[in-house]
């Protein structure tokens, strides 16, 4: 068997139990903590399920802000629309913001168009060079309903590997196909979801789960002091009780017999014959404390993940200005801004393979830069007031202001078009006669 093919298979199954780790915080599908197992036996099956979810609102804020608009020095955009990637690079930069990486390969389709595809880092893996960190080779492997296939991605050559079973992981593979890389490289880019040199990728979610757990914990007793002591319960002195005879399990008596209160938990009202009976109630339970709790956790939950109070909840009663809620959502619009950078290049590597199958260039000799939207949470009528001061001013010319307020390449131009329609006809030119 190929070793590389055998290490890419080990380093695709080593964070296997940390993904499905995750995946369980993302759905809000995880067990509850700090939970005794004392407890755990008294609510056996009765509690369901109690769960924020604030590690999937930590991502999607994250996501939401990260879109790319374009991309200058190369004209790729009708190539990156064709294959989806105004909608496919979201799931990326979710993929990766949840996992820590995902990836993208850019090869061509039966036409011999390029054909860009996400994949997701549950099923690749990669290895790159320690002094270029650019990446050596890749492996992708998915099962069938018969076999289990995996495909090795060189820089000189693509090799599609099966074995005849399903749930292989490193063994059994034999080749079944090879095609020649003509582009030099691995034409897979990974979107590396890290703000140090030598991380492999970290999720967004990694520190928020022991805050999830406290909170969650928080909310489940809570509910479980509401259920039980949240209500005031009802007291009676100088009643009788009553038995009640026990039954077994087919419905019959069996002479023994029960003492049980009197007054069923339904009964709204109470009556004795007994002139001396009292009754009366116990106070219920203060959840004011319950209350702090939450609001302690859900401060580390915003400092952790710069979510603002509006977003996990926190509400006043005096609704929030544009300018206050963009103050308040300037540290998670600095963290988008960083991973924007993050991801930049590993766009700009995608519209490198891009071109490199379209026009049959190395990839190494193409330049190009990639747009972002802007990450920050903008008032529209903010923003076209001053983009329109700086464009009176002269200091935008009408492009480029067009590009402030977030129109793609291909809207400005169909914008400028449509301008230099309408000055011909209030000038009352015939386009026809121009032609010819």
């Amino acid at each position: 068997m190929n070793p590389i093919l055998q290490t890419l298979l080990q380093k695709l199954d080593e964070p296997v139990a940390r993904h499905a780790e995750l995946e369980r915080y993302y759905t809000g599908t995880q067990p509850l903590a700090f939970l005794s197992p004392e407890a755990k036996e008294a609510l056996g099956t009765r509690f369901g399920r109690m769960a924020t979810n604030l590690p999937r609102l930590a991502v999607t804020s994250l996501t939401e802000r990260l879109r790319v608009t374009g991309f200058t020095g190369v004209d790729i955009w009708d190539d990156w629309l064709r294959c989806d990637m105004d909608q496919e690079s979201a799931t990326a930069h979710r993929e990766a913001l949840l996992l820590g990486s995902s990836y993208v390969i850019v090869w061509a389709d039966r036409l011999g168009r390029p054909l860009v595809t996400v994949e997701s880092a549950k099923q690749m893996a990669c290895l790159r060079d320690p002094g270029t960190r650019r990446l050596q080779y890749a492996v992708k492997r998915w099962e069938t309903d018969t076999t289990t296939e995996a495909v090795l991605y060189g820089p000189d050559e693509i090799v599609r590997y099966r074995a005849n079973a399903t749930g292989a992981t490193i063994h059994g593979f034999q080749p079944v196909e090879s095609i020649a890389n003509p582009l030099g490289v691995v034409p897979v880019v990974r979107l590396l979801n890290s703000d140090r040199i030598l991380d492999e990728g970290v999720s967004e979610i990694d520190d928020l789960k022991p805050l999830v757990d406290g909170l969650n914990k928080t909310l489940a007793d809570m509910m479980v002091t509401s259920e039980y002591v949240g209500r005031p319960r009802r007291t009676a002195t100088g009643i009788e009780l009553t038995e009640e005879p026990v039954l077994d399990e087919f419905g019959d008596d069996t002479g023994e017999t029960v003492t049980v209160n009197p007054f069923p938990e339904g009964n709204r009202m109470m009556v004795s014959e007994n002139a001396e009976a009292k009754f009366g109630q116990l106070d219920a339970a203060d959840l004011g404390g319950y209350e702090a709790a939450v609001r302690v956790l859900l401060g580390q939950v915003m400092a952790v993940s710069a979510l603002p109070a509006h977003y996990v909840g926190s509400l006043t009663d005096q609704p929030a200005s544009a300018d206050a809620l963009r103050a308040a959502e300037a540290s998670l619009t600095a963290r988008a801004e960083a991973r924007q950078q993050q991801f930049g290049r590993s766009w700009e590597d995608v519209a490198r393979l891009i071109v490199a199958v379209r026009d049959g260039v190395d990839p190494l000799g193409v330049d190009v830069r990639v747009q972002w939207a802007d990450a920050s949470t903008r008032s529209v009528a903010a923003e076209a007031d001053a983009v329109t001061k700086l464009f009176a001013a002269g200091l935008l010319p009408a492009s480029y202001a067009l590009r402030r307020l977030g129109y793609s390449d291909d809207e400005v131009a169909e914008i400028r078009a449509a301008r230099r329609a309408e000055v011909l006809d209030g000038q009352a030119v015939d386009l026809t006669r121009l032609v010819g």
